[in-house]
């Protein structure tokens, strides 16, 4: 057995798993923000904002997520195109053409998919609350701003808990997607090393490391589902 070809797997892996984690994370921090002027545009009593809100959750959790991405990376490229066919010449559009990278393009796909499936959650938990305490806390001289975040909002985060933590563990594999577009996280790099070994070895490194991710993700939300125990 040739041991300096599995060390360099594994550092192959473990640099590919920093990838996936990237991507995780910073998915993370632009879709959970992002997610709720959704929900409110979504909730809003402006038919027009809240019918193209719907549309656009329609077309984003209609659409296979891999298309998605395929979408975002090609699509600056095939509008410069467009572009220069028509007889136009734009130097921003160039030099966004040229600027677009794979990762970047994986971080806005993926916030965009995921902030509208949280958006339906926040939506969920907003519209669960009675409406009872809105009146309560306009009574007590509350503003709008003031319920939603010290009443409304401490008790929607608690109810969205569990159906959130679904969520963030599907994202965890859904990582893995990016690399259609060439982003070389784990499983691309898993995959590159099994033609190479010509072993199942590199796959089954993968889901563990997979499945260490995800233990990772459900330990937290179990600890903060506990933490935020108070509210029953």
């Amino acid at each position: 057995m040739d041991f300096d070809k599995y060390i360099k797997m594994l550092k192959a892996m473990l640099d590919g798993s920093v990838v996936s984690l990237e991507i995780f994370f910073l998915t993370l921090l632009f879709a959970i923000p992002l997610a709720l002027p959704i929900a409110m545009g979504r909730m809003s009593k402006n038919k027009l904002l809240a019918g193209s809100t719907n549309v656009f959750l329609l077309i984003i959790r209609g659409t296979p997520l891999m298309l998605q991405l395929l979408v975002v990376y090609f699509g600056p490229g095939l509008f410069v195109i467009w572009l220069k066919n028509m007889g136009y010449e734009i130097a921003f559009f160039n030099w966004l053409n040229s600027w677009w990278k794979r990762f970047p393009a994986a971080i806005i796909a993926l916030s965009i998919n995921y902030s509208a499936y949280f958006a339906e959650i926040y939506r969920g938990g907003i519209e669960s609350i009675p409406k009872g305490q809105y009146e309560a806390a306009k009574v007590l001289g509350f503003t709008p701003v003031q319920t939603f975040f010290k009443i409304v909002l401490p008790q929607v985060v608690k109810r969205i808990v569990p159906a959130m933590g679904n969520e963030v563990i599907t994202l965890v594999k859904d990582t893995a997607l990016v690399s259609i577009i060439g982003v070389a996280e784990l499983l691309m790099v898993a995959k590159e090393r099994q033609s190479e070994l010509f072993s199942f070895t590199p796959l089954f490194i993968a889901g563990v490391f997979y499945f260490i991710m995800n233990w990772g993700v459900s330990l937290a939300f179990a600890k903060l589902e506990k933490k935020l125990s108070y509210y029953h």
